[in-house]
C-alpha cells in the first residue's frame, strides 16, 4: 500500500484552483522537456535516489552538504522554466520576470512531475518514501526531489511562511501492513 500525501501554500492553492478539483491543477498534457527527464527514470545510488545518470557531475553524497538529503535536492534540482514553455522577461538589471499565469503553469507541470517522480519511486524494487518540491515565484520556478529521512526536512512546516513563492509538496510513503 501507498500514502500519497499533496500540501501546498494558500498562494499556490489559489493559483492552481485546487477548489474546483485536483485536476485543474495539471496540465493537458506534460512538456517534451519533461517527458524526455521522466523517460530517464530514477534510481537508488546506495542511500541516496536521483535521477538515472543524472548525478555523476557531483562529488559523492554528501558532498559539501550537511546530509544526504541536501546533497539530493542540489543533485535533483530542476529549473522547470528551462523544460516548460513560459515567457520569461529580463528587465534593464539583469532580472527575470515571470507572470503569475505563467508560474501557475510551471506548478501545474511541477506537479505533475511530483506525481510521475512519486510512482516511479514507489516502483522501485523496495519502494522508496520521496519528496518533491514545487515552488515558483516572479523569478522562477524550481522542481527537486529526495528521499523522506526523519530529521531532514529541508521543507518548512508551515508552507504560508513562504510568502514570496507558491509551494507545492507532493510524498510518497510506502507503508507495511501486517
Amino acid at each position: 500500500m501507498l500514502v500519497l500525501a499533496i500540501r501546498m501554500n494558500d498562494a499556490a492553492a489559489s493559483g492552481l484552483g485546487v477548489s474546483a478539483g485536483l485536476d485543474v491543477a495539471l496540465p493537458e498534457a506534460m512538456s517534451p522537456g519533461l517527458q524526455r527527464i521522466v523517460d530517464g527514470g530514477i534510481e537508488l545510488q546506495g542511500d541516496v535516489v536521483v535521477w538515472t545518470d543524472g548525478a555523476r557531475w557531483a562529488a559523492p553524497p554528501p558532498g559539501n552538504f550537511p546530509d544526504l538529503t541536501g546533497w539530493e535536492c542540489f543533485v535533483n534540482s530542476l529549473p522547470l522554466a528551462d523544460v516548460v514553455a513560459v515567457r520569461v522577461v529580463v528587465d534593464a538589471e539583469g532580472e527575470p520576470s515571470i507572470s503569475e499565469g505563467d508560474q501557475v503553469v510551471l506548478l501545474r507541470h511541477g506537479v505533475a512531475l511530483a506525481l510521475r517522480v512519486c510512482g516511479m519511486a514507489a516502483a522501485l524494487d523496495g519502494p522508496v518514501a520521496v519528496r518533491c518540491v514545487v515552488a515558483a515565484n516572479r523569478t522562477n520556478g524550481t522542481f527537486r526531489f529526495h528521499r523522506v529521512r526523519p530529521g531532514q526536512d529541508w521543507v518548512l512546516p508551515d508552507l504560508d511562511a513562504y510568502e514570496s513563492e507558491k509551494v507545492v509538496v507532493v510524498e510518497v510513503h510506502p507503508c507495511h501492513i501486517d
